[in-house]
């Protein structure tokens, strides 16, 4: 793996073949422009190709996980068919990648996790969340439908009743309660979360490779039947992006008010 190629994501190799990669623009909460989304939809394949490389524990710097999509990036993308085109074909290679990649993934959730860093968040194999942070889909907030990684996986980890309430309504839920409701693995105090992460991705690392491997392999066949909705869903979320509602929601979130939607 090249590790030089990554700007915004920090590639630090630990014992026994564990990765500890950080989303690295804590100025921004992490934030994902389109230079850290791409790197982002791509590392999951090097991941998986890497012979060095056992498991691999994502988290983010600073006092966030990610704050979602930079608002810069999702403005330049509204009513652009040749971004919001682009960005389709790259939000399936993110979630596909994720899912598909042969090594396990434990995620380290040290706080604020939304939108495209939720993608990663929840899709890692195993989720350790500090207790107090807070977790949430804001697509429908900003005035776009909920695609990125919502419809193919909150449904399989928290039950449709509760997917649906959450990414309807765009309400956040603090680490405590995901642990509560199957949306992360695990709920630990925030100065736990990373040591804890690096401590499963240790005996995971350690332990007996292809048996783990072929036991992901077979568990994220859940998450291919779960395809077709994941595909229709962003299409669903690139198709509002053409829309005005889009417009108000950035309006709303960069002046912190209430959006006022036709």
């Amino acid at each position: 793996m090249d590790l030089a190629s990554y700007r915004h994501l920090r590639l630090e190799p630990q014992p026994h073949g564990v990765l500890l990669i950080t989303l690295d623009r804590p100025d921004k909460l992490n934030a994902a422009h389109e230079q850290m989304h791409a790197e982002l939809a791509r590392i999951w394949t090097d991941v998986s190709a890497d012979e060095q490389t056992r498991v691999a524990v994502v988290t983010g710097a600073g006092r966030a996980f990610s704050a979602g999509g930079d608002l810069a990036m999702v403005e330049r993308q509204i009513g652009d068919y040749d971004r919001v085109t682009a960005m389709l074909a790259e939000m399936s290679d993110l979630v596909y990648n994720l899912a598909s990649c042969a090594k396990p993934v434990v995620s380290a959730i040290n706080g604020v996790a939304v939108g495209a860093g939720l993608v990663v968040a929840l899709l890692a194999d195993i989720s350790v969340c500090a207790a107090d942070a807070r977790l949430g889909d804001g697509h429908v907030r900003l005035g776009v439908a909920a695609g990125d990684h919502a419809a193919i996986i909150w449904p399989l980890l928290c039950g449709l009743a509760r997917a649906k309430y959450y990414l309807l309504t765009g309400e956040m839920v603090s680490g405590a309660e995901a642990e509560r409701i199957g949306l992360v693995s695990r709920a630990v105090p925030r100065e736990d979360v990373l040591p804890e992460a690096l401590r499963i991705a240790d005996q995971l690392a350690t332990g007996p490779q292809l048996a783990i491997r072929l036991t992901k392999r077979a568990l994220n066949g859940w998450l291919r039947t779960a395809g077709p909705i994941f595909d229709q869903s962003a299409a669903y979320e690139m198709l509002t992006f053409m829309g005005e509602d889009v417009r108000e929601g950035l309006a709303s979130l960069r002046e912190k008010r209430a959006p006022q939607f036709r």
